[in-house]
């Protein structure tokens, strides 16, 4: 990724607080009443930030990947099992990949260092790009047709929806207060996109873009992500499950589909293929990869890369409420000279539980000598380490 602070602006619209992210990609099974996802497969693998999946093809992917210190836009092909990478921007990354339609070429939202956010084309042919929308800091859009996009874009540090005409060149405001998840619905000539209510909830809505009419579908609560099945179901993620609701047939959300898998931990993006065979989607890796790299950074004695897996405003207790103190630059204090004064420290795991976002660790500290068991129970929130209780 590039420097933090220029990335404050889109990430905070994309996907707050995640640090590692992966795609996943499921086959959808019918049987009888029944669906089921098989033969799951993490398609990016790869440490960091991959988000944003959609279908170029039937059995192709596009997504954002993280190499390099930048974000790129990547083409995993599901049966050669292969990647291509369809962007290299020397001074900028790229996200929310999409097919244009009626083209091979491909769009993505950009961010260059300097801070600068647009819209471009990409030739997959040649390599080369050229802005399509200007004078507008788009964040997520999604294609309605070859010549009119239909985005969330940043205003006045806020989201509004917009309709452009890419022919005319012609941009109009929709609604304010909008999120993140914009998506054609099949079957219609309709959008949906999410926009928040005085109590915080999600709201899905639809928009017309021929009549510009807007109508709400149905309350999502916490939940700003959303897919469409080629039949017109709604699915949404909550934590590992993903959730179901025909909005012509029914009126109470169902399961959809829940995973055991810990790897699986608060789906965000989703994307449907066309044919409604496959499922990809954006999921934070297991917990106990952010309670190990702040373990072999606590034994490197490296306290920069031991305080990256914390959240800023983690809270530390002695069993079972008694807070110790609150905040990473408290945590700096007192790890940093720590680190610095005890040349033999090491920390031994002896065992360790993964339950949910939550992982228990059974450890043998050495000290200046000393050996000290202790147990340490880390909770994860976003992708980050939100509280530590030690016992």
């Amino acid at each position: 990724m590039k420097k933090l602070g220029l990335l404050l602006c889109f990430l905070s619209w994309t996907t707050i607080g995640q640090v590692n992210t992966e795609i996943h990609v499921y086959d959808i099974l019918q049987e009888g009443n029944n669906v089921k996802l098989k033969n799951g497969v993490n398609i990016s693998n790869n440490k960091g930030y991959d988000n944003q999946p959609s279908f170029f093809k039937d059995d192709q992917v596009l997504f954002a990947y993280s190499r390099n210190g930048a974000t790129d836009i990547v083409l995993y092909d599901l049966k050669s099992k292969t990647k291509k990478f369809l962007s290299q921007t020397p001074n900028g990354g790229e996200y929310s990949p999409q097919r244009i339609p009626g083209t091979d070429d491909v769009s993505a939202v950009r961010l260059d260092n300097n801070g600068y956010q647009r819209f471009y084309g990409y030739n997959t042919a040649s390599g080369e790009n050229k802005e399509l929308i200007q004078n507008l800091k788009v964040a997520y859009p999604t294609w309605y047709d070859e010549s009119t996009v239909v985005a969330s874009v940043i205003v006045s540090e806020k989201l509004e929806l917009f309709i452009c005409d890419l022919v005319k060149n012609e941009c109009i405001s929709v609604s304010k207060n909008v999120g993140r998840s914009v998506k054609k619905i099949p079957g219609s000539n309709l959008v949906s996109f999410v926009s928040q209510n005085e109590k915080k909830e999600w709201l899905l809505q639809s928009f017309n873009p021929i009549s510009k009419n807007v109508k709400t579908i149905t309350n999502l609560g916490e939940t700003q992500d959303v897919a469409w099945l080629p039949d017109g179901t709604l699915l949404f993620p909550r934590g590992n499950r993903i959730y179901k609701l025909h909005p012509q047939k029914e009126k109470v959300p169902t399961l959809w589909w829940g995973f055991t898998d810990e790897n699986i931990n608060n789906i965000s993006r989703m994307s449907v293929n066309q044919s409604g065979t496959k499922i990809a989607l954006t999921a934070e890796v297991s917990p106990r990869y952010l309670a190990q790299e702040q373990l072999d950074a606590y034994n490197n004695r490296d306290i920069e890369a031991f305080l990256k897996p914390y959240a800023t405003n983690v809270k530390v207790y002695r069993y079972p409420n008694t807070l110790s103190y609150e905040g990473i630059d408290n945590m700096r204090k007192r790890y940093e000279p720590f680190f610095k004064n005890t040349p033999d420290l090491n920390c031994k795991l002896l065992r360790r539980i993964v339950y949910k976002n939550q992982v228990i660790d059974h450890e043998l500290v050495t000290i200046n000598g000393r050996q000290i068991n202790a147990v340490a129970i880390y909770t994860m929130k976003n992708g980050k380490i939100t509280t530590v209780t030690f016992l």
